[in-house]
């Protein structure tokens, strides 16, 4: 059945720092019938941020829903649909300024959303691009991540991490026990900026739980990349149960 557009919104300067983890680790967060999607046999999490602009819900541009940041935390999974593996991703941990947002997508969705303060910076010099996302939840630090690119955009090779990275256009969230929401995402193949410099600067045991902490907080990622974006299209929900 053809679903309904939800939210439609401008992604813009998606930054993704990846990390291999243990599998174990994830599988509690694994909503019911999906199984991990794993790159060359590796589970990867990806640390997120990126700017939601131009936001509108059903057709409605909701004050202060309109232009935000995003910080996640996500994970790779796939859903077999008795036809196809649909390829999507699963969600530790989403962070956005604003309580009506957070509340819309936990509510639709089942979401995993919480609010912080959050800024940003995009600002581009001699050729390069430099993008600064900052967050801070109460009584806690600031956190921050930040990359420097050549301002020289590149196709996205097949069968390459960066693909398998941004190549994923479904969503997955656990109801209960039984039951997993899905909902699917368009927008067109993306094209990124080369990495020349990073830094992620967060308390990853406060933010996503101990068991992270062995394979993010002390450990260079095995990428770092950044996106241009586009803009994006998320589907009405459908829930999955057997």
């Amino acid at each position: 059945m053809k679903r309904g557009t939800f939210l439609s919104a401008r992604w813009e300067y998606l930054v993704m720092f990846n990390y291999e983890v243990d599998a174990a680790i994830l599988k509690p967060h694994l909503p019911p019938y999906t199984v991990l999607d794993l790159f060359n046999g590796k589970a990867i999490v990806s640390v997120v941020g990126f700017m939601f602009n131009n936001t509108s819900v059903m057709g409605v541009k909701w004050p202060g829903f309109i232009n935000f940041e995003e910080v996640n935390l996500r994970y790779y999974i796939k859903y077999f649909d008795g036809k196809v593996w649909k390829r999507g991703v699963g969600f530790v941990s989403e962070i956005v300024p604003n309580l009506l947002v957070s509340g819309i997508a936990n509510l639709f969705y089942n979401e995993h959303y919480s609010t912080a303060k959050m800024t940003h910076a995009i600002v581009q010099n001699d050729n390069k691009l430099e993008v600064t996302y900052n967050w801070k939840k109460k009584n806690q630090d600031w956190n921050s991540m930040w990359v420097k690119s050549d301002y020289l955009l590149k196709d996205i090779v097949s069968g390459s991490e960066e693909e398998f990275i941004f190549e994923h256009y479904y969503g997955y969230n656990k109801l209960n026990e039984t039951t997993t929401v899905e909902y699917s995402l368009a927008h067109p193949r993306w094209q990124v900026y080369p990495v020349i410099d990073y830094r992620l600067n967060c308390d990853i045991e406060k933010l996503y739980g101990a068991s992270f902490v062995p394979f993010i907080q002390t450990i260079k990622p095995i990428s770092v990349f950044l996106a241009k974006g586009s803009d994006v299209k998320v589907k009405m929900p459908n829930k999955i149960v057997k």
